[in-house]
């Protein structure tokens, strides 16, 4: 949630900030409420101080008169306060001054590193080596579960799991607390993360993410799209004490999304799927240490793809191509051979102090509480990476080598056909 005080300051150029995330929220109105709001809120306070008066003074008919006009403008300023509340629930958080203002075609190459690789054969996609290698198995899991799953067998498991390990081990020497989340959450968590308020995302229609039960205001419980949206409201109400950050942690869970709209090679294989398991970088830090920690955060991600031997680059997301909580969002795009282009597979984001807001996360500033920084990167998106290693790693005989980082936890060094 955004601090009305921003608005108040100067909701001109709050105004053109708003505008360029692509809201069309009246800001003037959310001031006309806010005055209303701050007016009726005197008016309370001056008829308790009216209240207390009559008490003292055994003034019986007066206090009875008193109380019954205060529960009324009480009940009006609770209604005030939930209306000024809906909409800024609605307001996307403001970019940062280096995000390009526009869509995705927009959006900025920072960097490349590596080259992409070539062969001297036709290389294969993904989907055709892992059927042939016996490693993946899409028509089994459509006649189990339809569509876009898939399993993922022998070396494809042990695959997944060499790269859980793999980053464990890297992100525990950093610091970071492993962590496995639940995967449903509640109907107001998914309000408080402020994934679902932007133009297209309401929650009622948004064709992204699961839910179970039909969304109302009473019920609903959300299949997570991503580690975060469960580890991020895990400090809801809470206060950190200053020593206790950066609290950093690595989340790994299996992701769910609709993946409406996509369509093409893109349905075919483990690219996009309805379920996938990641892990997720989640960090809460003091709003000073926002800047370094985005740094770290990104930094991490591209010596684990690096480690990997991935071609990259590092492309900043537009103002309307970043996620509604987000203040800036770098993804990271590792080459595909087969599809002869970058394909995304990391996002690092900071959300600054709006997410807080919205769960109540603060930590203790000497005398003072205010409010933390969350910041959200992927280690790894397991399905997108096992892609990248199938294509990248490819040899002319079928075979796939696999990564020197991951075969120890493996036990092996090449991936040959298991059928």
């Amino acid at each position: 949630m955004i601090d009305i005080k921003l608005l108040r300051e100067n909701p001109e150029e709050f105004a053109q900030k708003i505008k360029a995330r692509g809201s069309d929220i009246d800001i003037d109105h959310i001031l006309k409420l806010d005055k209303e709001f701050k007016e009726l809120s005197l008016s309370v306070q001056r008829l308790r101080e009216e209240r207390n008066k009559a008490s003292k003074e055994k003034n019986i008919e007066k206090g009875k008169e008193i109380k019954e006009k205060l529960e009324k403008v009480e009940h009006q300023l609770k209604i005030l306060e939930n209306n000024l509340k809906e909409f800024l629930l609605k307001l996307p958080n403001i970019a940062l001054k280096e995000v390009p203002v526009g869509d995705e075609s927009k959006n900025k190459i920072v960097k490349t590193v590596g080259k992409p690789i070539k062969f001297n054969f036709v290389p294969k996609d993904h989907l055709e080596i892992g059927e042939k290698l016996g490693i993946i198995d899409v028509e089994r899991a459509a006649k189990v579960s339809g569509s876009r799953f898939a399993y993922l067998k022998g070396d494809g498991a042990l695959l997944e799991f060499a790269i859980v390990q793999f980053v464990l081990e890297k992100l525990t020497k950093e610091g970071f607390i492993p962590v496995v989340p639940p995967v449903l959450i509640k109907k107001e968590i998914t309000d408080e993360l402020g994934y679902w308020h932007g133009n297209k995302n309401e929650i009622t229609n948004n064709e992204e993410y699961y839910w179970l039960h039909e969304p109302n205001e009473d019920q609903g419980m959300y299949l997570v799209g991503t580690a975060e949206h469960a580890v991020v409201p895990m400090h809801k109400n809470e206060t950190f004490s200053e020593k206790d950050l950066p609290k950093r942690y690595i989340a790994f869970s299996s992701a769910f999304r609709r993946e409406a709209g996509s369509y093409g090679k893109d349905t075919k294989g483990i690219l996009r799927v309805h379920q996938f398991d990641k892990l997720e970088m989640i960090s809460f830090v003091k709003p000073e240490d926002d800047d370094a920690e985005r740094k770290k955060l990104l930094s991490i991600a591209e010596s684990l793809v690096s480690e990997l031997g991935f071609s990259y680059q590092l492309v900043r997301l537009a103002t309307k191509d970043t996620s509604f909580p987000a203040a800036e969002t770098i993804d990271i795009e590792i080459w595909m051979p087969a599809q002869n282009k970058y394909r995304e597979t990391h996002s690092i984001s900071t959300t600054t102090d709006f997410q807080a807001r919205r769960l109540n996360i603060k930590y203790q500033d000497s005398g003072e509480k205010k409010f933390v920084h969350i910041l959200n990167g992927t280690a790894f998106a397991i399905g997108r990476t096992i892609v990248a290693i199938l294509e990248n790693y490819q040899q002319e005989d079928g075979s796939v080598l696999i990564p020197k980082v991951l075969q120890k936890y493996i036990g092996n060094s090449v991936i040959k056909s298991q059928k």
